[in-house]
């Protein structure tokens, strides 16, 4: 006897997917005003994926343009694996970045404006996906670096006025 698909029950829980940090561009934050922010996927090699998993990534010199309608990353190093031999990759070739055609073409118009560009700022596994985050970014002037670094530097002392206040 068949049972048709609305009766049957199942008692498995949702899945919920773990998102796990893998490295995260730091200089970026100092160098730029962040005006917004996309979550794209990457199109990797397996010996890469494996290396991004043992954290062998470095952002820091990285950057994105966008190509005949496609957007690609630049100096973004993944070491090659260990155990990779004949498979690895070179480790500062351009790899892609998958976005939404609306986004690129948004991105596009955007970049094309004086002084924006695009910043990886974070690298993560999403499930079992790679993704990379890019900003939109503004580049900071002198000034505004220092600027940035006061404030840091009055909220880390308020933070610790705080602190030492509430320990009696």
């Amino acid at each position: 006897m068949a049972v048709s698909d609305d009766k049957k029950k199942t008692n498995q829980a949702p899945t919920t997917r773990v998102t796990r940090l893998v490295t995260d561009n730091r200089r970026a934050f100092h160098e730029y005003h962040i005006l917004e922010r996309y979550d794209a996927g990457l199109v990797l090699t397996g010996t890469e994926v494996k290396s991004l998993r043992m954290g062998k990534v470095n952002l820091t010199d990285a950057f994105a343009r966008i190509e005949n309608g496609e957007v690609w990353i630049y100096s973004m190093h993944v070491a090659p694996y260990s155990h990779g031999n004949i498979y690895n990759v070179d480790p500062m070739r351009r790899r892609k970045a998958l976005l939404k055609k609306m986004e690129i073409a948004r991105l596009y118009g955007k970049t094309k404006e004086k002084g924006l560009t695009l910043i990886p700022l974070k690298l993560y596994f999403d499930g079992d996906w790679a993704k990379i985050e890019i900003g939109l970014a503004k580049g900071k002037n002198l000034h505004d670096k220092r600027e940035t670094l006061s404030k840091k530097e009055a909220a880390r002392d308020v933070q610790r006025e705080l602190k030492e206040r509430s320990k009696f």
